[in-house]
């Protein structure tokens, strides 16, 4: 049973509203990649949607973040967020020109810019030092039990209605709304805004790595180096489409990997608290490098589910133990900010990865893109090997 101090009211509604949320995404992102081919978007596309999504997100949610400090709000924007990330399902299954369906996942990826550092700083002022990991952790595991429920929804939809992949655009619209109506359960706290009240510009997330700390500006250039060549999970599912594997098969690993991510998260976050953020991360990069080197030259359905249980772990270890450890190395005052500039150039870093992966893809194959995505990743591992004495 989960310490009652450690996960209060309000961690457990932003994790039952991050729940609702990413059914409704998760139920989407698995038959996205295989929607886009149905209307012959390329895989080169594929890539460069994926990465401009990302990268909306990304600088959205430096300057969210700030904006969220500067004035002292967290709940607005978790709310709005929420809200934009819930109106963008419908709109893909409206019409299929590239221009519509780059705009709404745009529009998917800027409601998670505006809410992703106000939701993380409220998670982090719910939590100590101490208590990061298991909170991140916890949440984590919530909101990727979303992304169990949601991909099995839409398989068990396409097992009735092969390929109805339109229909699912709406029906994703359902769980974001009770979404939206869990954040009116939210009370927030009184925050106090900074003191400098001048206005805040859209890139002025990007001053803020002049003036944080030396160790927050260490560990966030091994994390970006490692997410320029991190591209969209989407190529995984596309690998095991490119083997002959079908739809179900694709979705099933895919649920399979979430089930695995939320199982592990608090566990992995528990560790973390008590054998360093820091060791956790690297564990779960060890882990990431194998399963690419793995996937490289995989044909076997049932080496990707072993494959992608191992990613799975990997996504656990990292995912909120990154932010967790970002949290710790930064000021309680600057913390949306913090980690809305980490996750602002990270997305931008995703939207370079997804493209150059795109673009190897095409043009030497899939091996070539898992292949040099691990040795990056082993460069990484050394990296943060190699630093010393950096607070956890």
């Amino acid at each position: 049973m989960l310490p009652v101090k450690v996960i209060t009211r309000t961690i457990w509604l932003l994790s039952f509203v991050s729940l609702f949320t990413d059914v409704s995404s998760e139920m989407l992102y698995p038959i996205i990649p295989i929607y886009l081919r149905s209307i012959n978007f390329s895989i080169f596309l594929i890539g460069v949607l994926e990465g401009c999504a990302e990268a909306t997100a990304g600088i959205s949610k430096g300057y969210f973040g700030k904006l969220s400090d500067n004035s002292g709000k967290r709940l607005p924007f978790v709310r709005l967020g929420y809200a934009l990330s819930a109106l963008s399902k419908p709109m893909m299954g409206l019409f299929t020109f590239t221009a519509w369906i780059f705009s709404a996942r745009s529009l998917d990826r800027l409601g998670k810019g505006i809410r992703t550092g106000a939701r993380d700083a409220m998670l982090s002022d719910e939590a100590t030092t101490a208590t990061k990991g298991k909170v991140f952790g916890f949440h984590r595991g919530m909101d990727t039990l979303g992304a169990v429920i949601g991909p099995a929804i839409a398989l068990l939809f396409l097992y009735f209605y092969p390929a109805r992949y339109k229909a699912l655009f709406f029906i994703a619209f359902l769980p974001g709304i009770i979404s939206i109506a869990c954040t009116f359960l939210i009370k927030d706290k009184k925050y106090e805004p900074k003191e400098n009240k001048t206005k805040t510009h859209f890139l002025d997330f990007i001053k803020y790595w002049k003036t944080s700390p030396v160790a927050y500006r260490k560990v966030v250039i091994g994390l970006l180096l490692f997410a320029l060549f991190n591209s969209s999970d989407m190529f995984l599912l596309l690998k095991i489409k490119s083997e002959g594997f079908s739809d179900t098969d694709a979705i099933g690993v895919y649920i399979f990997y979430n089930l695995v991510y939320a199982f592990f998260s608090y566990p992995l976050g528990k560790l973390g608290d008590r054998l360093g953020l820091k060791n956790v991360f690297l564990f779960g990069l060890v882990v990431f490098a194998a399963v690419y080197f793995g996937m490289a030259f995989n044909h076997n359905l049932y080496l990707f589910f072993v494959l992608f249980f191992l990613y799975g772990m990997y996504a656990a270890a990292t995912d909120g133990i990154s932010k967790a450890w970002i949290s710790n190395i930064s000021d309680r005052k600057d913390t949306a900010t913090a980690i809305g500039t980490y996750t602002g150039f990270q997305s931008v870093c995703t939207l370079i990865a997804s493209s150059l992966a795109g673009f190897i893809w095409y043009r030497l194959g899939a091996v070539a893109v898992f292949m040099v995505t691990a040795v990056i990743t082993s460069v990484v591992i050394v990296y943060f090997l190699a630093l010393r004495n950096n607070p956890e």
